[in-house]
Formats: structure tokens, C-alpha cells, sequence
């Protein structure tokens, strides 16, 4: 028996299970008794030392100093893959510098009640031939195998069947794009739409990451600096796409990717979300994205982890630290952190600093900032986001229809920024390990409509107590599950106030010129003995910097690829 055949088994005597005996009591509605608390951002360590540097107060005097060969400011993605990176290149004298407790940005894992769940990102997609170095990574992880001369991921990392279903009219359907009960012409029109993604791929291919093709065009491709230059849902009004299950379902993918809808980003990013990956699959067309997924009950925290692993057994990783300035000098770089463990500023010398933190924040603290870095800065808007974790403790009663999957979306809720809900224990093979588990639910609040303020969502997000927090995440759920009050045992809630960058018009094409040409004679080598032409890299000579703001979106492609060329640069 497959493993695909057991889960399905499992799920289905779970639901069994919850609606077998005597007709249940009119549920709670109530979330009081439910504990938890808000985790993970250390805002107030951030905020502290940036109102500082507002009132104009000079920083303490640094109370020790240390000297490394190269140093690296931030502990996301990008900062833990150019660890990585200088790791194998034999450097070995490196400090990381991370203003969190935990290392991995937006990529983290959490843990609720003993169970493992994603404190931000949850999946990766399969990586295609674009992103090797991503391939490279998932090969030294064991992720993927050569088997009989062909590539083939692990199935325990693929995300099982089923992997998605929509709430909708008071019932479940399979898939998220809807389907059920619509009129022809939506059909024709997910059909079209499906059409018009495949002639934008070949016209000009889609990469991920983006600056591989931004190398190969020397900038961004003029039909892509067309798209770059309007919003989506001008470009989609233009191709008479108006069907709003369709704009529905539009909106819903650029905020799962972007933080906002079709009304914020540019049509580069509207269609850069399909035409990077598998295209657009629309029913009656041939579906080739079957477990194209990755996914851990921790999200890519599992990636993280790993990444983490070896820089923290090095003793490189450093956290608790805020970094408060970072200056280029005759000899090298010289950077101060405010470590929070002991309350006091620390120097630290290097020959190389590689700058991966967001760029908003390398602009305020890098000084005499490039004039490369203050024009990215402008060109960027972030979006904020909510990530909500519920322990559920015993079964819950599911409306009608599709059974539950490993992403579920309630159609309602996407306007305000819903996402939906990954199920943390979907992996599990054992009927008796289905429950608990733990459901993290989404929201981004970068916005939907013209003109919404990213800002001005970030001061809610930051001003809005826990309960409130937790009352309306549960209140979202209790539409399709009437007993979530009954069998939510605990609340956690994570809050990023700059999730992810928001690809507004324009964005692109600025970025697209800001990079320091790769030497021709540099072919850096993988793991697996491939050598690729090196990818630019924004660097100032001994500043090297890494992030995904630089591609414009935030995607752990875009953040590995990024550390790993400012690794080799500064190695």
C-alpha cells in the first residue's frame, strides 16, 4: 500500500470519527478560555535602538572588540546560505550577527504544544533547472536523489494528496481554484488566462531567480519592463479578464506570494507567479504540477534548520544582537552591535561584511549608504503579515465536500487578506497521530485594493492586543468548522511587520540595473561538481549585499541564491 493510500485512509477515519454518536451540542462561541500568547518577532530589541538613533543620541562606546575575516549582518536565508557558502569555500574565521533568538527570518519553525508547525513560510516549490543552486542544496540535504541516471525528490518532503481544497458556498471543493457550480464563461476565461501565461513564458522565459535572466538579458527584458510598468489588474482589464472568480482567485496568489493583491503589484509579478513555475492550470487543460511541493510540519523552518545547523556547531552564530552601524574603511569594515544578552555594544573588524538584512534597515545603518542602495530602498513597499498557530486537540467537525488537505482556503476571507490554514501534521502516516495537531493560518496585510497603505496596516498589526489577534482568527474558522472554540486548546501568534517586499509597478526594472557584474572568469562550483557563471552581486567592494528585497519579493529562491554569490564574493 502507498503512502498516499494511507494518509487518505487516515483522514478519512479521522472525519469518521468526528461525526460518529449522538447529535453534538450547539458549539461555543466563546474564545476566553483559550491561552496563549503573541511569539517570535523581538520588536521591542529593534524599536529600542532604532528610536535611539531617531532622537539623535550617540550609541554607547563599545565595551570589547572582536576581529573576524568576514562578517555577516542578519540571520535570514540569504544570510545562512552565504554561511554556506564561505563554509565550503575553507573560510573559517566568520561571525553572524542575528537580532532574533533563532536564526532563519522569515523561515522559521515553531513548536505549540510539543507539536512542530512554520512560524512564517511553509512550502517550497520543486526548484526547475533555473535554480541550481537551490537543486545543489536540496541534493546535500538529502532531498533529492539520483535514482536509475534520473533526479527524483524524496516522497516523504513531497506534500501529499490532498494537498489543497476551497471553502465555498458552505461546502469544501478540491483544488482552489473554483470550479464548482460556475458558469461557461468562467471556464473560457480560466482557460484564457491559462493561454495567455503560456505565450508570455515563450516569448520570454521566467526565471526563478529572477537575476538569471536579468544576467542573460543585461537587465530586464523590454517585454518585461512593459508588464513591470502596470499594475496586474490594469493588464488583466486590458485582456478583458473580469471574471471575479478568476480575480478572485488572482488576488489570492499574489498575496500568498506577495503580501498583496492584483491591485498592488505590477502584471511582471502577477505573471511572474506562474510563468516562473508550472504555468497556469485551468480544468479541461493538462495539469504537470503534480507534487511539485515541498513541504515539513515545521514549513521550510526545517530548511532553516539545516542551514543553521552547521554555523551554529562552528560557533559563528551570534544572536541576540541588533546591528547599529556598519562602515566601510581604509583596512576593512567596521561594525557595532548592541548585544541584548548583556546590555552592552560590542565592535567587531572584519575584511568583508556581507549586509543581509532588509534593505530599509542597511539604508540606516550601513554609512554613506551607496547611492545603489538608497534607489532600491525607494523603489520598495513591504508587506506586513500575521501567522496564527492553533492547536486543535481532538477532531473537528468539517462541512461537506472535500476532506481536509494540507492547504485550505476559505473563499470569503481572502479579501481581507485570509489565506487560509496549512494542516502541520498533513505528513503523518498513522491514523492515532492525526490529533493533535496544529493549524497555522495566514493573513497578509499588504492590501487588495488601489492605494491601500502597507503602513498603515503595519500599525494596526503592531497596536492589536493578542486576544483580538486570536478572537479573529478563530472566528474565520469557526465558519467552516462550528467547533473550533471546543477544540482549540492554544493560541500563538507571530507577527512581521516587513514580511515580504511588495513588487509594485516599476519595482523591477529598477532593481534589475543594480548589481556589480559578475568576472567572466568566475564559474563557481556546486556541490556536484557543476560550475555556473557567477550571478551580480550589489557590493561596494568589501560590503557584499544579500537579501531578497534585491530580487523584489520575498522567496527562499530568491534569498539562497542571493547569500550564496555574496559568500563567494566575499570569500
Amino acid at each position: 500500500m502507498q503512502r498516499r493510500s494511507v494518509l487518505k485512509g487516515a483522514a478519512a477515519l479521522a472525519g469518521s470519527s468526528a461525526l460518529a454518536g449522538c447529535k453534538p451540542a450547539p458549539p461555543s462561541t466563546s474564545a476566553a478560555h483559550i491561552q496563549g500568547s503573541f511569539v517570535g518577532q523581538a520588536w521591542e530589541r529593534g524599536h529600542a535602538m532604532r528610536d535611539r538613533l531617531a532622537q539623535g543620541l550617540p550609541l554607547p562606546a563599545p565595551s570589547r572588540t572582536h576581529r573576524v575575516q568576514v562578517l555577516i549582518a542578519g540571520g535570514g536565508i540569504a544570510a545562512l546560505s552565504a554561511a554556506r557558502a564561505l563554509r565550503l569555500a575553507g573560510t573559517s574565521d566568520v561571525a553572524l550577527l542575528e537580532l532574533e533568538d533563532q536564526a532563519g527570518g522569515n523561515s522559521r519553525g515553531g513548536t505549540v504544544q510539543g507539536l512542530r508547525c512554520p512560524l512564517g513560510a511553509h512550502y517550497l516549490p520543486v526548484p526547475g533547472d533555473s535554480a541550481p543552486e537551490v537543486q545543489d542544496l536540496l541534493e546535500e540535504l538529502g532531498v533529492r536523489q539520483r535514482v536509475a541516471g534520473r533526479w527524483q525528490y524524496k516522497e516523504e518532503y513531497l506534500c501529499f494528496s490532498p494537498q489543497e481544497r476551497l471553502f465555498i458556498h458552505g461546502e469544501w471543493q478540491e483544488g482552489l481554484l473554483p470550479t464548482q457550480d460556475v458558469a461557461a464563461s468562467t471556464i473560457a476565461q480560466y482557460q484564457r488566462f491559462a493561454q495567455l501565461v503560456d505565450s508570455a513564458m515563450r516569448a520570454q522565459p521566467f526565471s526563478m531567480p529572477t537575476m538569471r535572466s536579468w544576467q542573460a538579458q543585461g537587465g530586464l527584458a523590454p517585454a518585461h519592463q512593459a508588464l513591470d510598468a502596470i499594475r496586474f489588474d490594469t493588464w488583466l482589464a486590458q485582456q478583458q479578464l473580469d471574471d471575479p472568480h478568476l480575480r478572485w482567485y488572482l488576488d489570492y496568489a499574489c498575496q500568498d506570494d506577495f503580501g498583496a493583491g492584483c491591485a498592488q503589484v505590477s502584471a511582471w509579478a502577477g505573471l511572474h507567479y506562474f510563468a516562473s513555475r508550472h504555468g497556469f492550470q485551468a480544468p479541461g487543460m493538462p495539469d504537470d504540477a503534480h507534487d511539485s511541493v515541498l513541504t515539513w510540519p515545521q514549513g521550510n523552518g526545517w530548511l532553516s534548520e539545516q542551514l543553521a545547523a552547521p554555523v551554529q556547531a562552528a560557533g559563528w552564530l551570534h544572536s541576540g544582537h541588533t546591528v547599529m552601524r556598519i562602515a566601510e574603511t581604509r583596512q576593512g569594515v567596521e561594525i557595532d552591535s548592541f548585544n541584548h544578552a548583556n546590555q552592552s555594544m560590542e565592535r567587531w573588524q572584519a575584511a568583508h561584511c556581507i549586509v543581509a538584512l532588509p534593505t530599509f534597515i542597511a539604508a540606516h545603518v550601513v554609512q554613506d549608504p551607496p547611492d545603489f542602495l538608497r534607489t532600491a530602498v525607494q523603489a520598495l513597499d513591504w508587506a506586513p503579515w500575521q501567522v496564527t498557530n492553533v492547536h486543535i486537540r481532538a477532531p473537528l467537525r468539517d462541512r461537506p465536500g472535500a476532506e481536509l488537505a494540507w492547504d485550505n482556503v476559505l473563499y470569503d476571507d481572502v479579501a481581507h487578506g485570509g489565506l487560509g490554514y496549512v494542516n502541520a501534521g498533513h505528513q503523518r502516516l498513522n491514523a492515532m497521530q492525526q490529533l493533535p495537531t496544529v493549524l497555522t493560518c495566514y493573513r497578509a496585510l499588504g492590501g487588495n485594493q488601489p492605494g491601500a497603505s502597507a503602513r498603515s496596516a503595519r500599525q494596526q498589526l503592531l497596536a492589536q492586543t493578542w486576544e483580538a489577534a486570536r478572537d479573529q482568527t478563530l472566528a474565520t474558522l469557526a465558519r467552516a468548522h462550528a467547533d473550533i472554540y471546543e477544540k482549540a486548546s492554544h493560541v500563538e501568534v507571530m507577527r512581521y511587520g516587513h514580511a515580504m517586499a511588495i513588487p509594485r509597478p516599476g519595482t523591477q526594472t529598477v532593481l534589475s540595473r543594480i548589481g556589480q557584474p559578475a568576472s567572466s572568469s568566475q564559474h563557481p562550483a556546486l556541490i556536484n561538481g557543476e560550475r555556473l557563471q557567477a550571478l551580480p552581486t550589489p557590493s561596494t567592494g568589501r560590503l557584499h549585499f544579500a537579501h531578497s528585497d534585491w530580487s523584489g519579493y520575498s522567496v527562499f529562491e530568491e534569498a539562497f541564491t542571493r547569500g550564496l554569490y555574496a559568500g563567494m564574493n566575499a570569500g
